[in-house]
């Protein structure tokens, strides 16, 4: 695998782009080397909270120098989102940083990378933590196939529509949520999504006091409606859909259907193929149809 510096211009500087740079999502020191080399070199910061990115400029020692640290949220975006393009075009670097974690993942970043991109500037991935991957990676559930569907809506009515748009995605689901509403959110989660369904709540990641929890959504919705409110920040994760065995009332229907005109074994052998049951049972099933 080739391995490249961070894009550094002729000069010995940044070159002119839009940074997005990934910071720690609650340990300090899982900031990457890359990162800091642009957060040093970049012309211009812009930050979701400037606290925090301060905060964190301070515990690595990166200097601003004289550099502006500019505020750009969810709030300001309008505002704000021209002055950093009009940096982009006077051949500046820009580093963008969200509170914590990967910007434009559930963060007001998305916007500025599409027009930055669309006015023809250099926009990088400066990867590093994130949330949900952390939370797939230790969660304990399929993750061949997920699905990040942000926050849900704070409302019981919203959030149990939202939910049940996404109840058939065969997919592990994963959601952002605030601590003062996970309990309402997993009993929502076991209602729509199926109590037997697998799932995980995980807080505070890679911070000291982290902890999973797995188990059913009904378990998990149960454990949580009597326990105190749980701290910090929080993952929910509902696993791929449940697979019900078909009835045995289908089954028959199948087979009667599949026997017309074929042998007991070529009937067996597609049923047990459509319906995903051991082929053995579904010829046993098929035997004793055919003797009635």
């Amino acid at each position: 695998m080739e391995l490249d510096a961070a894009r550094p211009s002729a000069g010995g500087g940044l070159a002119p782009g839009l940074y997005l740079v990934a910071t720690p999502i609650g340990n300090a020191r899982d900031i990457t080397l890359r990162a800091l080399d642009v957060l040093a070199a970049a012309d211009v910061l812009a930050a979701e909270d400037t606290r925090t990115a301060r905060r964190l400029l301070e515990i690595h020692g990166v200097r601003r120098g004289g550099r502006g640290l500019v505020a750009y949220h969810d709030h300001n975006g309008a505002t704000v989102r021209p002055r950093l393009l009009a940096a982009l075009a006077e051949g500046r670097s820009v580093a963008l940083v969200s509170d914590a974690g990967t910007p434009l993942v559930a963060d007001p970043g998305y916007r500025l990378a599409a027009e930055a991109r669309a006015a023809g500037h250099a926009v990088t991935a400066v990867p590093g933590a994130s949330a949900l991957l952390a939370a797939l990676s230790v969660a304990g559930l399929p993750t061949d196939r997920f699905l990040f569907a942000g926050f849900l809506p704070p409302k019981q009515a919203a959030r149990r529509r939202a939910l049940a748009a996404l109840a058939a995605v065969p997919a592990t689901l994963v959601f952002y949520e605030s601590p003062r509403r996970s309990a309402e959110c997993l009993a929502d989660m076991a209602e729509v999504l199926g109590s037997a369904r697998d799932g995980a709540l995980c807080r505070e990641l890679t911070k000291r006091f982290e902890e999973v929890r797995r188990g059913t959504l009904g378990a998990l919705a149960a454990a949580y409606a009597t326990e105190p409110e749980p701290r910090g920040e929080v993952v929910l994760l509902a696993g791929p859909p449940v697979e019900e065995a078909p009835s045995g009332e289908t089954l028959d229907a199948a087979l009667e259907a599949a026997l017309e005109g074929r042998t007991v074994r070529d009937a067996a052998a597609e049923v047990a193929a459509a319906l995903g049951l051991p082929r053995r049972e579904v010829y046993a099933r098929a035997l004793a149809l055919g003797r009635r």
